[in-house]
């Protein structure tokens, strides 16, 4: 698949590498001259300008794009980069870095496919503990780990289990869960699995194939 990462800050170098170790086709998009020569040292395609700019996106390859993640601190310019990637027809994933609340989140959600906000994984994850003791959550992310969305299958031994009783590896952390036809939020440990289920793990890059197991069907 292809996609396109307006900014190569902390949150898009790292969404910008997963998907490269996927085998992914990221083009990186900044305007700061210093930003975009090390995504090119790192060996990223980059389009060097104004990620609001749609002559820029295009040179980014926007038409062809499956998605489109405005990850700059700037939330005018992520908006902007979103509704020219709508226009395209690519699915947007929106930052805002602005503390949660519900306007702001409603004042750009029905424009968007996705709205992320990275600097309250810290709060949530806070919150979740103390709601769960000891239920497993994002404390921490590092250069080994990588973030993986999983999906329960009808035949897995999974369906009606609880979420807090799913045999991860010791280092992985359930970060978020929703339904089929749900968003992912932050999840109670009490929650039960329902087939079509979607799970977010962070976990070691070498992991995945062992947890994506656990999801699918019993052999």
């Amino acid at each position: 698949m292809k996609f396109v990462i307006v900014g190569y800050g902390r949150v898009g170098k790292r969404t910008a590498r997963i998907l490269s170790e996927e085998d992914h086709d990221v083009v990186l998009v900044d305007n700061d001259h210093e930003r975009a020569e090390r995504a090119r040292d790192a060996g990223y395609t980059v389009v060097e300008g104004d990620g609001q700019d749609e002559g820029v996106l295009e040179d980014a390859g926007i038409a062809t794009a499956d998605a489109i993640a405005a990850l700059t601190p700037d939330l005018n310019v992520n908006f902007a980069a979103c509704m020219v990637a709508k226009h395209h027809g690519a699915r947007t994933v929106l930052r805002i870095d602005e503390d949660y609340r519900e306007d702001i989140y409603e004042k750009y959600a029905n424009d968007v496919d996705e709205v992320i906000y990275p600097e309250r994984l810290g709060a949530a994850g806070a919150k979740t503990a103390m709601l769960g003791g000891d239920f497993n959550v994002l404390a921490d992310i590092t250069e080994q780990l990588r973030f993986t969305v999983f999906t329960v299958d009808a035949n897995s031994p999974l369906v009606g289990e609880r979420l807090v009783n799913v045999d991860l590896p010791a280092d992985a952390r359930v970060y978020a869960h929703g339904r089929s036809d749900e968003p992912l939020t932050i999840p109670l440990p009490t929650v039960e699995l329902a087939a079509g289920d979607r799970v977010a793990v962070v976990l070691d890059q070498d992991q995945v194939g062992a947890v994506r197991e656990t999801f699918d069907a019993a052999a």
